[in-house]
């Protein structure tokens, strides 16, 4: 009876946290749908042809506008240095949409503060730099070479379908023309609900693992392991420890959110939080696709680039918070919340479950469910893709005019 009842606590906690980020979630994946469904992928691999400080800049930023799960980020990189991108830049883009997007910021203001979010948003600029720098220096133009020759045979790694489709807009106007045109309607369902099956997963795990985590680990596990008595020692430890929990948690970024909380409140430091949120990139089963995409050699060089950046950039981010004195309470973090009561939350929540309904049933009924089906082809399966929505509108379309 005891084991039961701590399953059931477990699953109250990640219930409540599910109940308390659900229309954060819905918004942040309302709002990248609408811009991927005006970017165009062809358009990102032209400007990503080399590692120039400005082509960094657009790589971040266009990373930020095609927001992405941790695998199909790595996917799309992929992609994009098969097609003629700088390696730096197609990793500068792969940090970016998963770790600058909207949906994370959205999230991590909610159960950590404002502050995270700041620094997320600080961080990971300060952690691109230094990737850029670490390339420059140490990773010579002969393994670059044989990454991309072992690139170039396609293996498979996860969710390659769902990185290989294109679903923008692909007629011609402006932003809001296409937009809100009926092929706009239909990318954005189609991108949002896409981008929900790929993210569900680890997003479930990692409110299940930190439900868990909140409600089995003592308050004295973590003040032991974050050496939360020695301020100093916990400051330089944090950074370090943080991304080595991410390895091991197999999550990705917007399901570490509710970890990164339980984290927090138990100890870690600032800078901790910080470390561990970037470094979804390195959990295990991507370390096993970098291998897949580019050799063993360039995936260890992967692995410590990532590594040390994430960790100097916690450094950095803990610093610069302090002497602003925007560093908050470790109590601060929301854990868990009391069940379902009628306020804001609620309201938001009916609202988003709402647009999730309409956007659904627009999914359903302009080839979703093929989409769905080819999230997990191989990497080559999509490069005649056409986007499956508009092609079905076109057909009804031209069955109601016959009719």
């Amino acid at each position: 009876m005891a084991v039961l009842s701590d399953v059931a606590d477990a699953l109250k906690m990640a219930g409540s946290m599910t109940w308390q980020i659900t229309w954060s979630l819905v918004l942040g994946f309302a709002l990248s749908a609408v811009v991927q469904a005006v970017v165009r992928r062809s358009a990102i691999t032209r400007m990503l042809g080399d590692d120039r400080p400005s082509t960094l800049v657009k790589a971040t930023g266009l990373g930020i506008a095609s927001s992405s799960c941790s695998y199909a980020a790595v996917a799309l990189a992929r992609s994009l240095f098969r097609k003629g991108a700088s390696f730096t830049a197609a990793i500068v883009f792969e940090l970016a949409s998963t770790n600058l997007v909207i949906e994370l910021g959205i999230i991590m203001a909610l159960l950590l503060g404002w502050q995270f979010t700041l620094a997320e948003f600080i961080g990971g600029p300060i952690i691109i730099v230094l990737m850029a720098v670490f390339f420059r220096l140490f990773v010579r133009t002969r393994l670059i070479d044989a990454a991309r020759e072992q690139a170039e045979e396609g293996l498979a790694g996860s969710m390659e379908g769902h990185a290989a489709m294109d679903m923008s807009v692909q007629g011609e106007g402006g932003f809001f023309r296409r937009l809100l045109s009926a092929d706009g309607f239909t990318s954005v369902s189609h991108i949002y609900v896409m981008e929900w099956a790929a993210v569900i997963r680890d997003i479930a795990i990692g409110l299940v693992i930190a439900g868990a985590v909140a409600a089995w680990v003592p308050d004295s596990f973590w003040q032991g392991l974050f050496l939360t008595d020695h301020s100093l020692l916990s400051g330089i430890w944090g950074p370090i420890v943080g991304p080595v929990i991410a390895v091991l948690s197999f999550v990705c970024s917007i399901g570490n959110v509710p970890l990164a909380a339980v984290l927090y409140s138990g100890g870690i430091s600032f800078g901790g939080v910080i470390s561990f949120m970037f470094a979804d990139l390195i959990i295990v089963p991507i370390l096993f696709i970098y291998r897949k995409y580019y050799g063993t050699r360039m995936t260890l060089v992967l692995l410590g680039a990532f590594y040390v950046t994430m960790v100097l950039g916690g450094y950095v981010v803990e610093i610069l918070f302090h002497v602003f004195d925007l560093v908050p309470a470790h109590a601060q973090a929301t854990v868990v919340e009391e069940g379902i009561r009628w306020n804001y939350t609620t309201v938001l929540n009916i609202v988003a479950l709402a647009v999730t309904l309409v956007l659904l049933v627009r999914f359903l009924r302009t080839g979703g469910r093929e989409m769905l089906a080819m999230m997990g082809g191989g990497p080559d399966d999509m490069g005649h893709h056409e986007h499956a929505g508009h092609e079905h509108e076109e057909h009804e379309e031209r069955e109601g005019h016959e009719g």
